[in-house]
C-alpha cells in the first residue's frame, strides 16, 4: 500500500493553471467552471480571460464566484458534472491586460483559485489564450497548462489522468483529451488530436463518430496524429518556454495546428483516453463542417488560414490548396452563397499577391 500510494503521489505531482477564454458566452463558462472546480486534481488555478466581451461576461462571472447568481445546466446525463453549485464565495483577483501579463499585483499570493483577465479587446482564440500563459510564465509557480475551451465541461478526473501521463512520459509536450460531444455523449468528437493532410489543407479528427465505447487504442492514435485538438490541451512548462506561445496571426482555427508543427522532433504530442471532456463544438462562432451551415466568421478564417498555414510551413502544396478552394468556391455558388463565394476569391487573389495581415474581420 505504501508504494502503491508513493506511485500515486509521483503521477500526481505539479501545479496546474487552467485557462478559459471568454467572448460573450459567460452561461457556458459558468457551467464549465462549476465542473472545473469540483476536478478531482487539486493543485491548480484557474485563468479567465475575456476577449472584450459586451455582454457583461466579467461581472455575472463575479457574480457567480461570489455566490450572487447560480446557473442551472441543461438536463440530461451531464447535470452531474456541474450540479449542484460548488460551494461559494470563490475567492478571486482580477486584472487587466498590462497587469496581467507582468505577474498580476504584489498581493496575488496564489491563494485565489479564480483568477480573471480582462484582455482589453477580441484577440482570437491564441491571443486571448496567450494572455493568461504570459501570467502563468510570469508567475513562474506552476508545471502544466490545460487550456480548455470554456464551452466544456469536463469529467472529475479529466486533469488528474493527463498529469499522470504526461508525468510517466517527460518527453511529452502537449496532452489531448477524449473530446465527446455536449448534446450527444455516446458520440466521439475527437480522440485527442487528430491528422492534417497537408495536400487538401484539412484535418480529420481521430475517432471522428465513433462510439466512447469503442475507441481506437491511445499508442494508435499516437502514431496517427501530428496535432491535439485545442478544445482540451495540458502543455508542459517546459514545452512553452523552448517553443513558445501560439501564433496570433490565425485568430480562429490552425493555431493548435501551428504549435505542433513547430515543436515536431522536439516533443512528443500524447493522448490520454480515460480524460473525458463533454465539448459543444463551436457554441460561440459558428463551427460545422456542412458549407452550407457554416457562419461566416468561420468559412472566412477557415479559408483564410488554410492559405497562410500552407505558404508558412508547406509552400510547395499551395497549387493542390487552391484546386481544392475552387471546389469550395463552386460549392458556395452551387448553395446560391455568393457572399461567400466572393470571400474566397477575394481571399485567394489577396494572398496569391502576398497578403498576410489579419485583420480579425471577414
Amino acid at each position: 500500500m505504501g508504494d502503491s500510494g508513493s506511485l500515486e503521489h509521483l503521477l500526481l505531482r505539479g501545479s496546474v493553471y487552467i485557462i478559459l477564454v471568454n467572448w460573450n458566452g459567460w452561461r457556458d463558462t459558468i457551467e464549465c467552471l462549476e465542473s472545473v472546480m469540483r476536478n478531482s486534481y487539486s493543485a491548480f488555478r484557474v485563468i479567465v480571460c475575456d476577449n472584450g466581451s459586451v455582454d457583461g461576461s466579467l461581472e455575472r462571472i463575479k457574480a457567480w464566484a461570489e455566490g450572487r447568481l447560480d446557473i442551472l445546466p441543461c438536463p440530461g446525463s451531464l447535470r452531474e458534472y456541474s450540479f449542484p453549485p460548488v460551494p461559494k464565495p470563490l475567492p478571486y483577483v482580477e486584472y487587466g491586460r498590462g497587469e496581467a501579463e507582468a505577474g498580476g499585483g504584489a498581493a496575488d499570493d496564489g491563494k485565489a483559485r479564480l483568477v480573471l483577465i480582462g484582455t482589453g479587446g477580441n484577440l482570437g482564440f491564441a491571443g486571448g489564450n496567450n494572455v493568461g500563459l504570459r501570467y502563468a510564465l510570469a508567475k513562474g509557480d506552476f508545471d502544466y497548462v490545460w487550456l480548455l475551451n470554456n464551452d466544456t465541461v469536463i469529467h472529475q478526473d479529466a486533469l488528474s489522468t493527463m498529469v499522470a501521463g504526461m508525468n510517466k512520459n517527460p518527453a511529452a509536450g502537449i496532452c489531448g483529451s477524449t473530446l465527446l460531444h455536449y448534446e450527444r455523449p455516446e458520440r466521439v468528437q475527437a480522440q485527442g488530436g487528430g491528422y492534417y493532410c497537408k495536400w487538401i489543407g484539412l484535418p480529420w479528427h481521430i475517432g471522428r463518430f465513433r462510439h466512447p465505447m469503442r475507441l481506437l487504442a491511445g499508442r494508435r492514435v499516437e502514431k496517427l496524429m501530428n496535432y491535439v485538438v485545442g478544445a482540451s490541451m495540458v502543455v508542459s512548462r517546459k514545452f512553452l518556454e523552448d517553443v513558445g506561445l501560439m501564433c496570433e496571426e490565425y485568430f480562429l482555427y490552425f493555431e493548435e495546428t501551428d504549435w505542433a508543427i513547430r515543436a515536431e522532433g522536439k516533443y512528443r504530442l500524447m493522448y490520454e483516453p480515460e480524460s473525458i471532456v463533454f465539448h459543444k463544438v463551436g457554441s460561440s462562432i459558428g463551427t460545422s463542417s456542412n458549407p452550407g451551415r457554416k457562419s461566416m466568421l468561420c468559412d472566412y478564417f477557415s479559408t483564410r488560414n488554410r492559405i497562410y498555414f500552407t505558404r508558412k510551413f508547406y509552400p510547395y502544396a499551395l497549387p493542390a490548396i487552391y484546386l481544392m478552394l475552387l471546389g469550395a468556391l463552386l460549392t458556395r455558388l452551387l448553395l446560391g452563397r455568393w457572399d461567400r463565394a466572393r470571400m474566397i476569391m477575394r481571399l485567394m487573389v489577396d494572398h496569391r499577391t502576398g497578403y498576410e495581415q489579419v485583420s480579425g474581420k471577414p
